[in-house]
């Protein structure tokens, strides 16, 4: 989300490439940490999956695997839970993790948790809204059109309400995982700290997200203020 020339602005985006960047290292390095270690109970992700989902009464949850890596996630429309060719099968903490977190999603779907409900609702207003609000206040910028800048400005500001949704959901869904692996003795002592690792690390790009969007919209602002000026 930049224009195609540089302006001073962009210095306001560089702490956020800078901790964005630091955030993909930490889920990367993590997950490739817990990955080598394998679950005492030997039970792989896929397994521990079914086994959460049939607990929770779930168990009319699919679950399919999705090519690609960290591409986990649960559909609610379709009521799949995908997981990833490094997930399904792996008996590793890391991969177990993760597979508990979609579960945790899953989980938050049947109880109607009110934060993924409204996740769900605005993604497609979003969507749009992504689209259009960097090429509107493009536009405005060089036409000097302030309503073309101030409506691009606001429908990015439902950008930003997204991720600010998204926090919450992630953080919730983490801590279910851990809870019902410890609850179902999946994972047993020190291997919950090590899931919690991984999936501490993976809630770290949703903050960088953040961080950017606010960043950016920020600039935005900046920008509409020369131009206004």
């Amino acid at each position: 989300m930049m224009y195609p020339f540089f302006d001073s602005t962009m210095i306001l985006l560089i702490p956020a490439l800078l901790f964005s960047m630091w955030a993909q290292y930490r889920v990367k390095s993590t997950y490739a940490k817990y990955s080598e270690v394998r679950a005492r109970n030997g039970v792989t992700a896929d397994q521990a999956c079914r086994e959460m989902l049939n607990t929770f009464g779930l168990s009319n949850i699919k679950i399919e695997r999705i090519a690609g890596q960290l591409t986990d996630h649960y559909d609610p429309r379709a009521k799949v839970l995908r997981l990833s060719d490094a997930v399904y099968g792996s008996p590793s903490i890391a991969a177990i993790g993760v597979a508990a977190h979609e579960v945790g999603h899953a989980i938050q779907d049947k109880e109607g948790y009110t934060m993924l409900r409204l996740r769900n609702s605005i993604v497609p207003v979003v969507n749009i809204g992504s689209m259009l609000s960097m090429p509107l206040f493009f536009i405005g910028l060089i036409m000097g059109s302030l309503n073309l800048l101030n409506v691009g400005i606001f429908l990015f500001c439902g950008v930003l309400v997204f991720h600010l949704v998204t926090l919450p959901v992630e953080f919730d869904a983490s801590a279910r995982a851990l809870k019902n692996l410890s609850s179902t003795g999946l994972l047993v002592g020190e291997e919950i700290g090590g899931a919690k690792s991984v999936l501490d690390a993976a809630a770290l790009t949703y903050v960088a997200a953040l961080v950017m969007t606010v960043l950016q919209l920020v600039r935005l602002l900046a920008l509409r203020g020369t131009r206004r000026d």
